[in-house]
């Protein structure tokens, strides 16, 4: 199947709101991406390139064209500040609107262990794609989204997937979660800026998720718990953020500004 083709089902016409998912093509922004299509959006998909990306959205848009609606692919590094134009210029010749970007594209720390020994290389690393991309892949779509004609009845939104360490320490990783809680700050400075325009900027906070990121640490994760660290007692799943995202998508979180929604179980809410 071409990841590119239009669906011969949809009129010419056809004004469905658009969504751009970024890290897509697997975890949380690969159900992100299925959740909004069954939402109604017509789907951008972004990775990394490469054969086994490619492969995988391949494989995401035959589902998304399940739901009746279309779906590009536009492999490319976010970190890349230069690919960002890049970017939106493909949603936009394809359809010729955006409604909904969900910064999703996320790494984790090189290596667990002593703050004391984190290198700079881990740090840029983190701060580059957990903060600086999406710092500034919002202004470029924000910066569409207000000089953009009336798209109608659709809501509009940026969306970004942080982490429960945003707020919550973790020592092992403190380059991941200083990158984290700098985007919580994105999400609410852009949140006050777009508010006028009607433009709904979110937050959410993924606590312990059943994802290719986690499974290194799955033993970790699995006894905490078990030792009722978690009050759901369970994972959480890609499922799970991706039905809070389509929530804020949708714009049912009405008169609400740069709200943080921790989808985490109670992994963070205070208890004692």
């Amino acid at each position: 199947m071409n990841v590119n083709s239009q669906s011969p089902s949809l009129p010419a016409e056809d004004q469905r709101p658009v969504a751009l998912v970024t890290g897509a093509v697997r975890g949380i922004g690969r159900a992100c991406a299925l959740a909004l299509a069954r939402s109604g959006f017509h789907i951008a998909l972004n990775d990394l390139a490469g054969e086994e990306a490619s492969r995988r959205a391949e494989g995401l848009a035959e589902e998304i064209a399940a739901a009746g609606v279309e779906c590009i692919f536009v492999p490319g590094d976010v970190s890349n500040l230069a690919f960002h134009a890049v970017l939106l210029a493909s949603v936009l010749a394809r359809w010729g609107r955006l409604d909904c970007l969900v910064n999703n594209a996320g790494v984790a720390a090189q290596k667990r262990g002593d703050l004391l020994e984190v290198t700079p290389e881990s740090f840029d690393r983190c701060i580059a794609v957990n903060t600086r991309a999406v710092f500034f892949l919002s202004q470029a779509v924000a910066r569409h989204m207000v000089s953009a004609s009336d798209t109608g009845a659709a809501h509009r939104s940026i969306i970004n997937i942080t982490s429960s360490n945003a707020r919550a320490v973790s020592i092992a990783r403190g380059e991941y979660c200083v990158s984290k809680a700098a985007s919580t700050m994105t999400t609410r400075l852009f949140a006050a800026r777009l508010a006028e325009h009607g433009i709904g900027v979110y937050e959410v906070r993924p606590g312990i998720i059943a994802t290719e990121m986690t499974k290194p640490v799955k033993a970790q994760y699995d006894a905490m718990i078990a030792a009722h660290r978690v009050p759901a007692e369970r994972w959480g799943y890609p499922e799970d953020i991706a039905s809070t995202v389509a929530c804020m998508a949708e714009g049912r979180l009405r008169y609400t500004v740069g709200q943080a929604i921790a989808v985490d179980g109670g992994l963070t809410m205070p208890n004692y």
